[in-house]
Order: structure tokens, then sequence, then C-alpha cells
């Protein structure tokens, strides 16, 4: 085995071993911190960009996806009421709308109108862990970003296909493809319903509530690697075949309770700190230091939040205003999809390295100040709460 491979083993095993204790000691999340620890590393040469280490980074990205994909449970769409329904469909066209005009006004790259709306769940999922399911914004922000998110994973797909083969033939047996993976990945999941409806105990076969075999994680990991070989073959975005296959096993094998936390343990204590870690490594020092680069992030991360606050006004009779300030940072941190999508297009050779590091500094720094300025709202409601109590 070669030295360089030796120490970067040796770099992410100390990496993935400290960012906790460096996440608690700054309260940040703990994917920001990742990702800086892999651009200081990264920078002082601890880490070689092996093909081998880039495997597992994209394998890292696409369990990322799979997990964040086991939060949504299709009957929850299926439960929501017209009104939200409404709201959510008016939300999501505005902040498009709005993304649109920004990229016109300022004469952007066309890749803007998906990047300023871009949602991501994860870090979502995050804010859930911490403060519960008994807030009524988030359980909405979990939702409407679910469908964010799949809106967000359905553009890059295609986008990407659109980097790769242009408008040639290929590019339309892309969009072809992704229509039947769409058709087929309904199907499956009313084929599946009516299943389990007519034999319930087959869930139990598959997934056993007591079973020394691990048979879940078995069958959960065997459906993420068949998913990812049928997204490779189609040449599909394999994110979102990451992201359905973790729908079906939220759907269907909810009474599996512990799953989630299994796979959870599994991903974010291995794969996917080593994900992160390779985003941050990739950034160069010099171009995080530049000028122009740092006004880019910076206009990046208004455009986007600004677009959001003014797109969750819709909610404001539905949550009230501190609610739907909340709801509105909660949107404002779609770090994995925001890297991914300036991934792709920086490979594909639609965005130069300048404009890839302040996509990845943005993701960050939203990161950051939305968690910050989520926990001085609830510290200054609590508070207030209290005198009122006293």
């Amino acid at each position: 085995m070669q030295e360089g491979t030796l120490l970067t083993l040796i770099t992410l095993a100390s990496i993935i071993f400290i960012s906790p204790y460096f996440s608690r000691l700054f309260k940040l999340p703990i994917a920001p911190v990742e990702i800086i620890l892999g651009v200081i590393v990264g920078n002082v040469g601890f880490l070689t960009h092996s093909p081998e280490f880039k495997l597992v980074s994209d394998v890292g990205f696409y369990f990322l996806m799979f997990l964040a994909g086991m939060e949504v449970d299709m009957q929850m769409f299926l439960q929501m009421s017209r009104r939200v329904v409404r709201l959510t469909i008016a939300y999501l066209a505005l902040l498009y709308i709005l993304a649109t005009i920004v990229t016109a006004v300022f004469g952007l790259h066309p890749l803007f109108i998906i990047i300023i709306p871009i949602m991501s769940v994860g870090m979502i999922f995050a804010l859930i862990k911490e403060h519960g399911r008994d807030n009524e914004w988030l359980n909405l922000s979990m939702l409407v970003g679910s469908l964010g998110e799949v809106l967000s994973i359905v553009l890059l797909t295609i986008v990407s296909a659109y980097f790769s083969f242009g408008t040639f033939g290929e590019f339309w047996f892309s969009i072809l493809y992704l229509v039947i993976f769409l058709g087929l990945s309904i199907l499956g999941f009313k084929l599946l319903d009516v299943l389990f409806w007519w034999l319930p105990s087959l869930k139990v076969v598959l997934m056993p509530e007591y079973d020394k075999n691990e048979k879940d994680v078995r069958l959960s990991i065997a459906l993420f690697l068949f998913i990812i070989a049928t997204m490779v073959y189609l040449r599909l975005e394999v994110a979102f075949g990451a992201f359905v296959a973790g729908m079906f096993i939220a759907t269907f094998f909810d009474h599996k309770t512990d799953l989630p936390q299994k796979l959870g343990n599994f991903g974010f204590g291995f794969l996917v700190p080593i994900f992160f870690i390779y985003i941050g490594s990739t950034l160069k020092l010099e171009k995080i230091l530049d000028l122009e680069i740092i006004k880019t992030t910076f206009f990046i991360i208004i455009c986007m939040i600004v677009c959001r606050f003014i797109s969750s006004l819709i909610f404001i009779n539905y949550l009230k205003l501190k609610a739907t300030l909340l709801y509105a940072l909660s949107h404002c941190m779609p770090l994995t999809l925001l890297v991914a999508a300036a991934t792709i297009a920086y490979k594909s050779g639609n965005i130069d390295e300048s404009y890839y590091s302040s996509f990845i500094l943005a993701s960050l720094f939203e990161a950051v100040f939305a968690m910050i300025m989520i926990k001085i709202v609830l510290n200054l409601q609590k508070r207030r709460q209290n005198e009122i109590l006293s």
C-alpha cells in the first residue's frame, strides 16, 4: 500500500473521530465541521485524491441521500390537507419564479434558476433530532422540504443529463429513462401498497421484529445497491435513485422503528463524513481567500435567503410571524444538494473552479448562519414565555 494512501486513511480516521468534539466545542453542525477540517488537511497535503477515496466519497453521498429518503414516508403526502397542498405549491412556484427573476436581472448562469431554490432535508432532519417533532413549523418544513428536495433532485438529474449529452439523442433518452423510472417507482409504490394490504405478515417476514441476522439492514443495503446499479446503467443521477430507495423503506417498513437509527449510525459514523471531508479537501486555500470568491459567496447566500424569506410569507397566516421566520431559516440549509449541484456543474465544465468554491463556501456559511439564527429565535421565544409565566 502506498504511503499516500496510508496517510489518507490515518487522516480520515482522525477527522471522523474528533469532528463530534469540535462540533460540540464550537456549537456548529457536524457537517460544516467535517468540511472545514477537510479544507485544512487537504491544503496541508494530508489527503491524497486517489480513485478509491473518490469512490468511497461518492458512496457516502448516495448513502446520505438514501438516509434522507428514509425520512420521507409517502403516506404523509397523502394525508396533507388541501390548504397545505395549495400553500406548498404556491411556495415552491414563487421560489422558482423569484430565482428566474434574479437570474435574469443579474445575468447569471441559468443554473442559478435551480440552485437558488434548491432544497435538502438533511439539515432539517438534524433540527428535528435536536428540537423534536413537537414544533409545527419544523414538521411543515420537513414536509415541504421533502417535496422540494424531490423536485430539486429531478431537475438536477435533467441538468446532469444535459451537461453530459447536450441536446443530442442521448439526452432525450435520459429524460425518457427518467420518466420511465418515475413511472415504475409510482407503480411499485401502488403494487407494494396493495400487496402489503393483502399480506401484512409479509412485512414481518422480510423484516422481522427481532432477528439476529439483521435482515432489515441487509434488505435496505441490497435495495440501495440495486438502485445504484440501475441508475448507473440508465445514466441517471444516482442520488435521485438512492433517495427513492429510502422512501420505499420508510413507507412500507415503518414497523421497524429502530432501522433508521441503525442505518444512520452506520452512515453518519462512517460513509457520510468521508463525503464531507472529501468535499472540503477539494477547496484550495488560495481560492477561499480570494476577495472575488468571497463576494460571490455572499451574493449567493443573500439571493438564496431573501428568496426563501419572501416565499415563506405565503405561510404567515398559517404559521404566524415567528414560526414563519423559523420555517424560512430551516430551508436556508441546502448543504448536501448545493454541494451536489456545484460538483455536477464543475465536473461538466459549466462552472469554473471559482464558482465551485463559492457554492461550497455558501453551503457552509448558510448552514452555520441558519443554525445560529434558529437557536437565537428559539431562545428569545423561551425567555419571553418564562417572563410571562413568572
